[in-house]
């Protein structure tokens, strides 16, 4: 390429890049008030959210962690009724500390103190409302033991096919200690229902797959009873 064509095609370059450079320009002049109202709106929003992490939120954790100790010693003495309820004095309890500090962390682990402490007192169905309201991400080892807790619950109220529903999730979790505890209940569940195909099924997991547990003991005595039953 000749040198004259360089020098053309570049000035043709330098006027697209000026032809552009105007428009963006003419742009910004012509929505300028709209760009400031969108950048300002965006650190409103930043900051707003770091101002009520730090003065707000940050602060409210603090005091629901204080009253999370003075409850979780009562329950460790098995005064559930006061974990759940408080004592009237300095103690809030649970059901406070869900309704006081709905946004925080505490909040959410004391929807699962709360639904262990109501189904230790036998109000099972409120137990499992408290239970729904726990988030378990990331508690993988306390994630199952709510979920078989549930469970349970649904077996108090009669509810055998919501209770196998709770049990065999919490099963699936594939812990070493907890998921055979869970497919014994499921395995009785199967029992009371008169379905001893599943029960047999349930049992016979426990004795293939988690043979070490303590539960495997004495698993064979409940398949044979559920074979013998299904003949």
């Amino acid at each position: 390429m000749s040198k004259d064509k360089k020098a053309t095609k570049s000035a043709g370059m330098g006027e697209d890049i000026e032809v552009a450079i105007g428009r963006t320009e003419a742009f910004i002049e012509k929505y300028q008030k709209q760009l400031i109202y969108v950048v300002l709106g965006i650190v409103i929003v930043v900051s707003g959210a770091l101002m009520f992490h730090r003065y707000y939120l940050a602060p409210k954790e603090v005091e629901a962690q204080d009253q999370m100790s003075k409850s979780q010693e009562y329950f460790a003495k098995d005064s559930f009724k006061i974990a759940l309820n408080g004592d009237g004095v300095d103690s809030k309890g649970f059901k406070r500390i869900i309704e006081d500090y709905g946004i925080t962390k505490s909040s959410n682990l004391a929807s699962a103190y709360a639904g262990i402490c109501s189904f230790k007192l036998g109000d099972y169905q409120k137990a499992i409302d408290y239970l729904e309201k726990f988030d378990g991400k990331g508690t993988v080892n306390v994630s199952p033991v709510i979920t078989g807790l549930m469970g349970d619950a649904y077996v108090e109220l009669n509810q055998p096919d919501k209770a196998l529903e709770y049990f065999n999730k919490a099963a699936e979790s594939n812990n070493k200690v907890m998921s055979p505890i869970f497919l014994k209940k499921a395995g009785l569940v199967y029992e009371s229902k008169g379905d001893y195909a599943k029960a047999i099924e349930s049992y016979t997991k426990i004795k293939d797959v988690y043979f070490q547990s303590d539960v495997a003991r004495d698993i064979e005595k409940y398949i044979e009873r559920a074979t013998l039953a299904k003949k």
